[in-house]
């Protein structure tokens, strides 16, 4: 059975730590290194930003594109998502942007040749019906498992992350596939 598969993309399928370290280090000469994020939300702490909303105006770009133009992908994600759409499944983007970056998104998912016919920017991801979602935000991994308890939520494990009962862990992109497979197979055993 094909199957609906709710993809976030920062922390997922774009890098959204190294993209921004690797344009703060470049732009002030600092040396931050990629694994140093560990907590969510918690960014500025690494940076000369006072809060967050200080990152967030820095990672509009003004001009130059924002932070999430420049995006680069983690390795085997793009061919995992094509074996996946090959196979028949649904690629749903379920991201949370702010308005600005909007553009820049539909650039990237463009630019990289993302496997999707769907796009959604929510905040309450959970309100986009899927039948397996894979996500790396601890907050929206809660709201998806409470809000959706016949979907089966992945957790792309990240530092800031942590274990939520009934949802998978996925540590990488075969694993993600080997669950939409046994997902899809369950599925047509349950049909017959």
């Amino acid at each position: 059975m094909h199957l609906r598969l709710g993809i976030d993309l920062d922390g997922v399928v774009a890098d959204f730590n190294a993209g921004w370290i690797n344009r703060y280090n470049d732009e002030f000469g600092t040396a931050i290194p990629f694994d140093a994020v560990q907590v969510w939300d918690g960014i500025h702490r690494l940076t000369h930003f006072p809060d967050m909303e200080g990152f967030w105006d820095w990672a509009r770009g003004h001009g130059h594109g924002s932070i999430f133009r420049h995006l680069e992908i983690y390795d085997d994600a793009v061919p995992a998502l094509e074996r996946l759409a090959a196979a028949g499944h649904e690629i749903v983007i379920i991201t949370t942007k702010p308005r600005w970056a909007v553009h820049d998104t539909f650039a990237w998912i463009a630019d990289h040749r993302i496997p999707t016919r769907e796009v959604h920017m929510k905040w309450d991801k959970w309100r986009v019906p899927c039948d397996v979602y894979l996500d790396d935000a601890p907050h929206v991994i809660e709201a998806i498992h409470d809000a959706r308890p016949e979907a089966l939520v992945c957790r792309f494990i990240r530092a800031w992350n942590d274990p939520v009962p009934g949802v998978r862990d996925v540590t990488d992109w075969t694993g993600f596939e080997a669950i939409v497979h046994q997902a899809s197979l369950a599925r047509n055993r349950d049909r017959d």
